[in-house]
C-alpha cells in the first residue's frame, strides 16, 4: 500500500515575536510510519496564506492536510472544529493589515468543519498525557482564515483528502517574556502532540483505503 502523504504547516513568527511555537515544531515533527511527510512554512498573512498552502497542496496532493498555529493564552494543544467565514484582526498581519468585518471567500459558506477525526484526537493526545481539549473557534485571524481557505480547496479540488489545524500554547520562553502569568507547553511535549496527530490521521486514512 502507498504511504499517507501528509502535509504540515506551521506559521512563521508574528506580533512581534522572532519564534512561532507552530513553525519551531513543524521543524521537529517525524514522520509515523508509513507516511510521507511534507513541511511547510506559512507567512501570516491574509494576502498570502492561502495561496501559499494552495500551491503545496495542488503539486503534492495530499491525503491529509495538518494545519498547525499558535494560541498564546491557551494552556493545552486545541483541535480545532471550525473555521468561519470571517476575518477580522484586532492587530495587523505581518503585512500590516488588519481586515475588519470581511469575508474570507465572497458567498462562500458560513463554516467549514474540520475533516479531521478531531475527538479520536484530542482523547489520543490525553491518553498520552499531552493536555489537550476539543476548541470550537479558532478566531477570525489568519488561523481561522487559512483552515477556512484550505478546507474549501479540498471540499472543491480534493475531496478525498482530510484537512484540520490545531493550536499549541506559547513556549516557556516566551510566556516568561511576556511575564504575564500566561501558561506554556514545551517544544518537545508539542512535538509529540503533533506526531500523535499525524498518526490518528495516518491510521484514518489507511484504514479507509483498506476498506475501499
Amino acid at each position: 500500500m502507498k504511504p499517507v502523504r501528509i502535509l504540515l504547516t506551521g506559521f512563521e513568527p508574528f506580533g512581534g515575536e522572532t519564534v512561532n511555537p507552530a513553525l519551531e515544531a513543524v521543524k521537529l515533527v517525524r514522520a509515523p510510519e508509513d507516511v510521507q511527510l511534507n513541511t511547510l512554512a506559512v507567512p501570516v498573512s491574509f494576502r498570502d496564506a492561502i495561496p501559499t498552502a494552495a500551491a503545496v497542496i495542488r503539486a503534492k496532493k495530499p491525503d491529509v492536510v495538518l494545519l498547525i498555529g499558535q494560541a498564546g493564552g491557551r494552556p493545552e494543544i486545541t483541535v480545532e472544529r471550525v473555521a468561519i467565514n470571517l476575518m477580522d484582526a484586532v492587530n495587523p498581519d505581518n503585512d500590516g493589515f488588519a481586515p475588519r468585518d470581511l469575508p474570507i471567500l465572497r458567498d462562500g459558506p458560513a463554516a467549514y468543519f474540520s475533516t479531521l477525526p478531531v475527538r479520536e484526537i484530542t482523547d489520543a493526545l490525553n491518553l498520552e498525557g499531552i493536555p489537550a481539549r476539543l476548541s470550537c473557534t479558532a478566531g477570525t485571524y489568519v488561523c481561522n482564515q487559512l483552515m477556512y481557505g484550505v478546507l474549501h480547496i479540498l471540499k472543491e479540488e480534493f475531496p478525498c483528502a482530510a484537512g484540520g489545524f490545531i493550536h499549541v500554547p506559547y513556549l516557556p520562553e516566551q510566556a516568561a517574556r511576556l511575564n504575564k502569568g500566561l501558561p506554556s507547553m514545551s517544544l518537545d511535549l508539542i512535538v509529540r502532540g503533533i506526531e500523535a496527530t499525524l498518526q490518528v490521521a495516518a491510521d484514518r486514512i489507511l484504514s479507509l483505503k483498506e476498506n475501499t
